[in-house]
C-alpha cells in the first residue's frame, strides 16, 4: 500500500502554535521533506524530533518530487514541511502534492499556521471575500499586468513582501490602485509584530522615512461595485454605441447581454442599439 503525504504547518514566528498533531506527526513518518533543512533542523531540535530529513525545494521540486513519490509509493509516510506557515501555500509544494494525486497517493493538510490568514484576521478590513497574491512575479511584465487584474478588485487583497522590496511594491500599488486603505503587517507573531492600519500613500511616506524591518503582509481595501459601475457609467459616455457594446462583450458577456446593458446604460431599447450597430456597419 502507498504510504501518506501529510501537510505540517509550522510555526511562523512563535514555537508554541505548533499542533500536538503536528509533532506526533514529524515524530511518527518515515522521512521529512523540508524547504530549509538547516533551518528546519532548528525546530526539530528544539522539539526533539529525529526523524530523518531531506530537502525539497523550488529548485529541486521536480527531481526531488520524482524521489518522495516513489519512496510514498514503496510504503513510505512523507510529512512535507516549509519554512514557515502552512506548504503549498505560496510555495513549491504545491507542485509535490499535484504529483502525488496523479499518483494515486492520500494527500492530507495538518492546519496550523498561515500568514496570509494571520494577517487578514487582525487586519480590520473585510474578511468574507479576499484575492491571495503572495509575492508580485518579479518579471516586470508580468508583474504589471498582474497589477492591471487587480484594479477593478473587490475583495481584500492579500500580498507578500520582503522588507527590501516594500518601498518599490508601495509605489507601484498607489500608482495603479490608487489610494486605498491597507494594513501593513509585520513580524506576525513575533515579539515586534506589528499591525499598521494606513492607506498606501501613508505607507509609502512612512516607510520612505522608516526603513522596512521584517517580512510584511500587505492587505488592501478592494473596491466597491457601486465605485466600478460609476466608473463604468461614465467610460460609456466617451464612446460610440458599438464601442460601448464591445466593452461589455471584453469583460465577458455575449452580444445579447452586452447590447441589453448597453441599451440600460443609454436609456434606450435594445432593438434601437441594434439597429445602431447595423447602421454603423454599413
Amino acid at each position: 500500500m502507498p504510504g501518506t503525504l501529510y501537510l505540517c504547518a509550522t510555526p511562523i514566528g512563535n514555537l508554541e502554535d505548533i499542533t500536538m498533531r503536528v509533532l506526533r506527526t514529524l515524530k511518527e513518518v518515515d522521512l521529512i521533506a523540508a524547504e530549509d533543512t538547516r533551518n528546519s533542523i532548528k525546530l526539530l531540535n528544539h522539539f526533539e524530533i529525529t526523524t530523518p530529513m531531506t530537502s525539497y525545494h523550488e529548485y529541486n521540486k521536480i527531481d526531488k518530487g520524482h524521489t518522495l513519490i516513489a519512496k510514498l509509493l514503496e510504503g513510505q509516510n512523507i510529512a512535507l514541511i516549509t519554512d514557515a506557515g502552512t506548504p503549498a501555500i505560496s510555495d513549491p509544494g504545491e507542485e509535490l502534492v499535484k504529483m502525488a494525486h496523479e499518483a494515486g497517493i492520500t494527500v492530507t493538510s495538518l492546519p496550523g499556521a498561515c500568514a496570509c490568514i494571520t494577517a487578514l484576521t487582525v487586519s480590520g478590513l473585510p474578511t468574507r471575500r479576499f484575492a491571495f497574491e503572495a509575492f508580485l512575479p518579479t518579471d516586470k511584465k508580468e508583474r504589471k499586468d498582474i497589477l492591471e487584474t487587480l484594479k477593478n478588485e473587490t475583495r481584500t487583497i492579500i500580498l507578500y513582501e520582503a522588507p527590501h522590496h516594500l518601498i518599490k511594491t508601495l509605489e507601484e500599488l498607489t500608482e495603479t490602485l490608487g489610494n486605498r486603505r491597507a494594513t501593513i503587517c509585520r513580524e506576525l507573531t513575533k515579539k515586534h509584530e506589528t499591525v499598521f492600519l494606513t492607506t498606501l500613500k501613508e505607507a509609502l511616506n512612512f516607510y520612505t522615512e522608516n526603513e522596512p524591518k521584517g517580512e510584511c503582509v500587505i492587505l488592501i481595501e478592494g473596491r466597491t461595485f457601486s465605485e466600478i459601475k460609476e466608473e463604468s457609467r461614465t467610460e460609456w459616455q466617451k464612446l460610440s454605441t458599438k464601442e460601448h457594446v464591445k466593452m461589455y462583450i471584453e469583460q465577458g458577456m455575449d452580444k445579447k447581454e452586452a447590447m441589453k446593458a448597453a441599451a440600460k446604460d443609454r436609456g434606450v431599447s435594445k432593438q434601437e442599439i441594434y439597429k445602431e450597430l447595423l447602421s454603423s456597419d454599413d
